[in-house]
């Protein structure tokens, strides 16, 4: 990699990583309950039977189950046809890592959940997990299909399709009043930062890796 593409990496990386410590600064001093209590009030004149019922559906392929499955589905067909076992293992570090990362921090930073809340959840609330798993699950979708598909508007519907899944899993947790906004804002950021980060490893580690080959095919031709 160029020193300029060094440089956009740094610089795309360190806005998201201002973003997660000063919204983690605000949690942990209680500064931003104002503001997402302001927001939980904007969002309960939304509340129906029949919006619960579909929030309560997005909420639940947010959920570790849900997306297993998911993954393991978009595993299937990247392996099956692609056959690319680099993309599987970037697939599967990625989800991984994203889980592990908010447990960890679910147990260090400790904070509960809203009080009134439409259906039951337990667990520390900051960083919302479900935020994490659809940013981390529907980011690495969009950037492995991506990769293999060759039409604009397939390009145009898959990233159509990753944001909704994302807000709509994010707004749903809101909604039904198991997270706080800005548990919403953290998950997002720190996923983004964690696929960021991965994502480029991949490329660094492929771009090596094709440079190695290319060199050894040049030495062998040479022979």
């Amino acid at each position: 990699m160029n020193r300029r593409i060094w440089w956009m990496f740094v610089v795309f990386l360190i806005l998201p990583i201002a973003g997660f410590f000063t919204t983690t600064y605000f949690v942990i001093n209680g500064m931003v309950l104002p503001f997402d209590q302001s927001i939980l009030n904007m969002v309960k004149p939304l509340e129906s039977a029949v919006l619960t019922k579909y929030m309560s559906f997005f909420s639940y392929l947010g959920s570790v189950g849900p997306v297993i499955v998911i993954s393991c589905i978009f595993l299937l067909i990247i392996y099956i046809f692609y056959r690319k076992l680099d993309e599987v293992i970037l697939f599967i570090v990625v989800s991984l890592g994203s889980l592990g990362i908010n447990q960890a921090l679910k147990f260090v930073f400790k904070r509960d959940r809203p009080f009134e809340q439409i259906i039951a959840e337990t667990g520390f609330s900051y960083p919302s997990g479900h935020a994490m798993a659809a940013v981390s699950l529907y980011g690495i979708i969009t950037f492995l299909f991506w990769r293999n598909t060759a039409t604009v508007w397939g390009r145009i519907l898959l990233i159509i399709f990753s944001s909704l899944m994302i807000i709509f899993v994010g707004f749903s947790r809101v909604y039904l009043r198991v997270h706080f906004p800005s548990d919403i804002v953290g998950g997002f950021l720190l996923s983004g930062i964690w696929l960021y980060i991965t994502i480029w490893i991949y490329q660094y580690v492929m771009e090596k890796h094709y440079e190695r080959k290319k060199e050894e095919s040049k030495g062998n031709s040479l022979t």
